[in-house]
């Protein structure tokens, strides 16, 4: 979410998300129906989740088998996750999951404050009707999840808000690189999200519908706010 706990250099406290999206757009290349893109967004996920943990070796047939998925499918989001930096390939001694910086996510976090609520101001200004209502429907069921605890489910809401927000900037360079930072701060924040209290919880998802309304209404100052708020600077703007 964004009004997560800041990252502090020496913080060691092991991480872990989500639910992936093969691409910003949904091109022939990262078509969400193809193996490797299926392949992508379940191995991002227990990533972030720490199913697949840092330093963990990742095999391409074991990955094959585990998610019934073909083996060039496997390999090739692989590709894909080395290039996010998400994964390490070296030659002949195979992929491992990557360890968490925390000075990159501090410094993803401060790459956020920047973007996202610009992002946030494009998306009222160019968002569509289609786009506005996957914005407004990211956290359906949100407070449920979160009374029962289901922080997967939360994340990948969050996610997917951030992403739909991203996308209807349509603005295509910022959209990768919120969507990539994304990805890489989730593994810290999953675990810090576990740690919030359940009223925090309620008011980071409150906080998430003040921007999506703001978005629908075609306000942009008001979705800028908004989102400097999620990101937890209130005064900001």
């Amino acid at each position: 979410m964004g009004n997560k706990r800041r990252p502090t250099p020496g913080d060691t406290r092991a991480p872990a998300l989500q639910q992936g999206f093969s691409d910003v757009r949904n091109t022939e290349d990262w078509a969400p129906d193809l193996q490797k893109s299926k392949a992508y967004e379940q191995i991002l996920m227990d990533i972030i989740l720490g199913i697949l943990p840092p330093n963990a070796r990742l095999d391409e047939l074991g990955l094959a088998g585990q998610y019934n998925l073909g083996v060039a499918g496997v390999r090739d989001a692989l590709a894909r996750l080395s290039l996010e930096g998400m994964v390490l390939r070296r030659p002949r001694s195979g992929t491992i999951v990557t360890s968490i910086d925390v000075q990159e996510v501090q410094q993803s976090y401060e790459v956020r404050c920047l973007l996202e609520p610009h992002a946030a101001l494009l998306a009222a200004q160019h968002a569509t009707a289609a786009e506005k209502r996957a914005i407004l429907s990211a956290f359906d069921g949100a407070e449920a999840a979160a009374e029962r605890r289901d922080f997967r489910a939360i994340i990948a809401m969050d996610q997917t808000f951030h992403r739909a927000v991203a996308i209807a900037s349509h603005n295509l360079s910022l959209a990768r690189i919120v969507i990539n930072i994304h990805n890489k701060a989730a593994r810290y924040w999953y675990h810090t999200m576990t740690l919030q209290p359940d009223e925090d919880r309620l008011e980071d998802i409150a906080s998430h519908r003040v921007v999506a309304e703001a978005i629908a209404k075609g306000d942009g100052p008001a979705a800028m706010q908004a989102m400097f708020t999620v990101m937890g600077d209130k005064n900001a703007g």
